[in-house]
């Protein structure tokens, strides 16, 4: 196994695939670095691509109007996001910043649409560990939501 696919395969999106499929990943990708506070995407935009943290750290934030930015998550290395986008065709649901000097692993919205026609075995892999992210993202919405309604309770 390469130094490229080694690092593929310790991020928990790709941990299944074989080291064939991992070059194939790689074959569609491309690495791309932020600077600190670098916008990666604004809340709203098209999404074209989805990204995985290969260096540094991303904020993931989005803006109450009368509050300012509110970051919602901070990604570090092995995490992905923007992928939301890819499954609904969606605007951008919240923005994504570079915290630090980053270094992200892009797949755009083409190439991934190509894989998933093209390699059924990658597309059943991938989708499968998707729909398991959205759902624990759902399930960590809701229980902050609870939240957030319990304390509004007492007001």
């Amino acid at each position: 196994m390469d130094k490229k696919t080694s690092i593929l395969k310790k991020i928990y999106l790709f941990q299944e695939l074989s080291d064939d499929e991992l070059r194939h990943i790689l074959s569609i990708a491309s690495a791309k670095s932020y600077k600190k506070e670098e916008i990666i995407f604004k809340e709203g935009q098209k999404g074209d691509a989805f990204y995985v943290v290969l260096k540094g750290v991303v904020r993931i934030s989005t803006d109450i109007p009368g509050m300012g930015e509110e970051a919602l998550a901070i990604l570090k290395k092995g995490t992905y996001f923007g992928e939301m986008s890819l499954i609904d065709n969606a605007p951008r649901s919240a923005s994504a910043i570079s915290n630090t000097d980053t270094v992200l692993l892009k797949i755009t919205d083409a190439n991934f649409r190509n894989l998933i026609r093209s390699d059924h075995a990658i597309a059943y892999k991938l989708l499968w560990e998707l729909v398991r992210t959205l759902s624990q993202r759902l399930r960590e919405t809701d229980a902050k939501l609870k939240n957030i309604l319990a304390i509004a309770k007492n007001f």
